[in-house]
């Protein structure tokens, strides 16, 4: 019997690869929504994965001035994606869900239809994108009222590891959040990597002085098509080395340079963690609809997924 993707995660023996993506635009009837997610089956159906995540796609124009690159578009609710996409695949799906926008009675209401109307059970929740915005349920209260309303949820949480170049607080954040219910995390996208092996080492120091165990990082990746993508990544808030960033548009081809980085910084995070009982994962995600990065987003997994295989191999045999 195949192990569920909860299964998956909770098994550090094994690794978990994820592809990553949002859901359509809202207004797409359902016979449309159909065809597009057929279209991404289709364009996956050559690789192997584990499962696939839905991303809640919010309006973060509160955490800065910049103005956004790309126009923001609802979409349709991640979980009528989710549903569809597990459907069509067969295989186990996670959804973010962003919880600041509605109060605490509407979030009850939310984990009760994700449950019994949608039949999900793998979320993501992810707090307001700035503490300036009107936040009617900060995330420890939304963690606070998923616990006492139902134990049918495999919880994760989003870490960031430019808070914790900034803060150097983010592996405390981790701890919090397991203390919270969180069993797994999911990475923003990384581009800067010694970001990422100082926070996953402070983390695994800190679990081993406290005596506990780490839960799996997710660590995403994505490609950069060119300048406009950069910028959006920027104004997101991943953090791009000036170096890394004149590296790619520099280039003759910003995309594949892009992947060359991504594989090198991927290569860099898990030569400096082997020694760290910190198990990993992967996430990949393409930024934009564009289909030379789409495209470009299934060569990265392919070749991500590749290098993360043979480290695992390599620390079975150690």
């Amino acid at each position: 019997m195949a192990l569920s993707l909860q299964e998956k995660i909770q098994d550090t023996n094994q690794g978990i690869y994820l592809i990553g993506t949002t859901p359509p635009k809202i207004g797409t009837d359902k016979a449309q929504l159909k065809v597009i997610a057929e279209k991404l089956l289709g364009r996956l159906h050559e690789i192997e994965y584990d499962g696939l995540i839905i991303y809640d796609i919010q309006d973060e124009s509160s955490r800065t001035e910049q103005a956004r690159p790309f126009a923001f578009k609802q979409t349709v609710d991640p979980r009528e994606y989710s549903q569809l996409l597990r459907g069509l695949s067969d295989l186990d799906v996670i959804t973010y869900k962003s919880v600041a926008q509605r109060g605490v009675d509407e979030f009850k209401a939310w984990l009760d239809e994700t449950k019994n109307d949608y039949d999900l059970k793998n979320v993501v929740l992810v707090g307001s994108p700035s503490s300036a915005g009107d936040i009617k349920l900060s995330l420890p209260n939304a963690y606070k009222t998923l616990a006492e309303q139902s134990e049918d949820f495999f919880l994760g949480g989003v870490t960031i590891a430019e808070r914790h170049a900034n803060k150097r607080n983010e592996h405390q954040r981790l701890i919090e959040k397991t203390a919270q219910g969180c069993q797994f995390f999911i990475s923003q996208a990384v581009y800067n990597a010694q970001a990422t092996i100082d926070l996953i080492t402070s983390y695994a120091r800190t679990c081993k002085a406290q005596g506990l165990t780490p839960n799996r990082i997710i660590l995403t990746f994505t490609p950069c098509g060119g300048e406009k993508t950069l910028e959006f990544m920027q104004w997101l808030g991943i953090s791009v080395p000036e170096a890394t960033k004149w590296r790619m548009l520099d280039s003759e081809n910003t995309l594949s340079e892009s992947v060359r980085i991504c594989r090198e910084n991927l290569d860099s995070i898990l030569k400096s963690c082997a020694h760290l009982d910190v198990p990993l994962g992967l996430n990949i995600e393409s930024l934009t609809n564009r289909k030379e990065e789409i495209d470009a987003s299934i060569n990265l997994y392919r070749l991500l997924k590749a290098i993360m295989e043979l480290n695992l191999a390599e620390k079975l045999i150690a």
